[in-house]
């Protein structure tokens, strides 16, 4: 049997010291590659419940906005009636000896604009300039008593709903040459 000599056991220790060195190289290579996969799965997660948390915010934002407006619906079905009290009054207002009715009309129709305001449908003022988003222009006119661009007649009242146009004022406006 051959003796060891220290000159045989160096090649010896430099192989276990290769094969640590490899092994420590490979450790760190998986632990870079799971701390990678970590990094990545940690992302997704944050943008997972970043998404989660805004459809969830974007939801409720829905659900009160479903809620507040619940009752537009209904405020568009009222208009024509409203429409056609206005229209009475109107038409008793330019018969003779209708004074009981018009003044009937007009109480109804008050009572009936209180109780839609009570619940947010408001007239659209029809004083003044034309504003395209409250009114619709149908035609117009020429008046020399008023300037361009102030509306001249309502044709059709117009409402909004808590700030919403229900439907807009349909009005001529004045246009002088």
């Amino acid at each position: 049997m051959q003796e060891q000599t220290p000159e045989n056991e160096i090649p010896k220790d430099l192989e276990q010291t290769q094969e640590q060195d490899l092994v420590q190289e490979e450790d760190a290579q998986q632990s870079q590659d799971l701390q990678a996969k970590y990094d990545e799965l940690k992302d997704q997660y944050v943008r997972a419940f970043a998404d989660f948390e805004n459809t969830k915010k974007r939801l409720e934002r829905e659900k009160y906005q479903s809620l507040e407006y619940a009752n537009e619906r209904f405020g568009i079905d009222l208009l024509p009636v409203l429409d056609t009290l206005q229209k009475a009054l109107e038409s008793a207002q330019a018969t003779q000896g209708g004074e009981a009715i018009v003044q009937g009309l007009e109480l109804t129709l008050e009572s009936f604009y209180k109780a839609l305001g009570k619940h947010g449908i408001e007239h659209i003022q029809t004083d003044g300039e034309f504003d395209p988003n409250l009114h619709e222009c149908l035609m117009q006119v020429p008046d020399s008593t008023k300037q361009n661009g102030e509306i001249a007649q309502v044709l059709q009242g117009g409402y909004t709903y808590k700030g919403r146009v229900l439907r807009p004022a349909m009005v001529s406006i004045v246009k002088n040459d």
